[in-house]
């Protein structure tokens, strides 16, 4: 039961439709273990993993009490020109978790941050070669790299650029849906081909004009949107051949989302760069980072420039925040020690088992998964793609489950400490909501 009323008109909620919610609000007011807490005291299941971040579920003590002892010890520090010991520790962890060659790390605040700091890298890094005309960036239809101009420019999900106008000088890639591989469980086996648009583009534009693809290994926003086999192979081989940097956007994949530390190890592809956020520090704090190969730092630190200037002017006020550094490093040191990268392996299965037995439900075009990631994606009403997933989402969350509507997809990515029943629950309760809307 309810027991307190909110004012809701100063907020302007984020990636959310303001006038439905503010008619009838949906309000957490705790978590704890895979479950929320609403504001009428019911538990409701965690199906996206908070936002794909909280993926050792919630209120994990051992995170909470690196976070209280920081606090208590330095609070802030400043990252320009003085460093704090835990960055440099935290920055040697990731590169540990890292494919080989990709080993040093500059951190951010978020995905968003990633993904610009990863552009702006590639750029830089042309410039520094002595190519400064290689400047064009490609991304790919239905790619999600966050909200900032850089990543809005090369994403490829039209109704996240529509209302801002032009971006960054960028094309895209097609995207790796294919009508034969609806209903695929896991890696499509057909698609490889898709890849080779690139050398398309590399006709039109010429290679010496692109600085960097950037692609989500997985894409997670967009609709669980899984790579076929060979594809991912296919991209780097292409990048290497022309001399473009290769930028895998891993802010949903890094750290266990696909059974592996990142989905670079997972699909078997090294990139050049890769970006991290969300589960790095299991949702506690904002923090992202990007990694790059040994070669490109290089390439800015063997420079004719005086020993005082600054190599990469780039950077963020609250860089490799101390509070966020212990955040992770005991995020990290908490998968690693319940290996929960392993849980993600043997719970895949599960996840694969009941979404895909929802196939023959009303409505459902397509089900796609990965690892501890999936969707349902559902026909079109009226020519609204959105509203059924919107009904549904609604529906699922009075049954006690939070699960996230995007495009025309439900989208499913639960903590790695879920249990089989727990998904058999949800799965169970997501059909019975399509059963039961128009």
């Amino acid at each position: 039961m309810k027991t307190q009323t909110y004012n809701l008109d100063h907020h302007w909620m984020p990636y959310t439709a303001n006038r439905a919610f503010k008619q009838k609000p949906r309000m957490i007011v705790g978590s704890s273990g895979n479950y929320y807490r609403s504001d009428d005291g019911r538990q409701i299941f965690d199906s996206l993993s908070g936002l794909w971040c909280c993926g050792a579920g919630h209120g994990v003590e051992a995170i909470g009490e690196a976070v209280g002892r920081q606090l208590q010890n330095n609070d802030f520090s400043p990252g320009f020109q003085f460093g704090h010991p835990l960055s440099f520790e935290l920055a040697e962890k990731i590169s540990e978790l890292m494919p080989a060659g990709l080993n040093r790390v500059l951190f951010t605040n978020s995905g968003s941050e990633s993904a610009d700091t990863s552009l702006k890298i590639a750029r830089a890094y042309w410039q520094a070669r002595g190519r400064p005309e290689k400047t064009k960036l490609i991304g790919r239809v239905k790619g999600y790299h966050g909200v900032n101009f850089g990543g809005m420019s090369v994403g490829g999900i039209e109704a996240n650029k529509a209302p801002f106008g032009s971006g960054l000088d960028s094309d895209h890639l097609g995207a790796t849906l294919l009508p034969e591989n609806a209903f695929c469980a896991g890696m499509p086996q057909y698609g490889e081909h898709l890849a080779n648009e690139l050398e398309q583009k590399i006709a039109l534009h010429g290679a010496g004009t692109i600085a960097a693809v950037i692609v989500e290994p997985l894409s997670g926003s967009g609709g669980v949107v899984v790579p076929p086999v060979g594809y991912l192979q296919r991209l780097s081989e292409i990048c290497k051949q022309h001399d473009i940097l290769l930028i895998f956007d891993e802010v949903i994949t890094g750290f266990g989302r696909c059974g592996a530390n990142t989905g670079a190890e997972a699909f078997g592809v090294v990139p050049d760069i890769i970006n991290l956020a969300k589960q790095l520090t299991n949702g506690v704090i904002p923090m992202g980072a990007v990694v790059v190969r040994e070669t490109i730092y290089n390439c800015f630190m063997e420079t004719d420039a005086p020993l005082h200037a600054v190599e990469l002017p780039h950077g963020y006020t609250y860089s490799g925040h101390p509070v966020a550094c212990a955040a992770a490093l005991a995020t990290l040191h908490y998968l690693q020690e319940r290996e929960l990268v392993g849980r993600v392996q043997q719970l895949a299965p599960v996840l694969q088992r009941h979404i895909h037995a929802l196939r023959a439900m009303p409505h459902v075009s397509d089900i796609r998964n990965f690892g501890l990631a999936g969707a349902i994606a559902l026909d079109a009403r009226d020519g609204d793609a959105i509203v059924r997933p919107f009904e549904a989402g609604l529906a699922l969350w009075e049954a006690g489950f939070y699960v996230r509507w995007g495009g025309d997809t439900l989208q499913f990515a639960p903590p790695f400490t879920a249990t089989e029943v727990e998904l058999e629950r949800l799965f169970s309760a997501v059909g019975d909501v399509l059963g039961s809307i128009n």
